[in-house]
């Protein structure tokens, strides 16, 4: 006996996540504050297209 499995789509299961351009979140420039309750977080855009993120 072979079992049946359901036909769902994968899309419709999985919301998608919200996405973001950096160069949006930086107007632009290479440095942004993110704020979390009271803590501010600092983004930065490397010289090198990399991301980091600092408290």
């Amino acid at each position: 006996m072979t079992a049946q499995i359901p036909n769902r789509t994968p899309s419709a299961a999985v919301p998608a996540l919200p996405r973001y351009e950096a160069t949006d979140l930086t107007c632009g420039g290479d440095l942004a504050e993110i704020v979390l309750g009271d803590q501010i977080y600092r983004l930065r855009i490397t010289k090198a297209g990399k991301l980091i993120l600092t408290k």
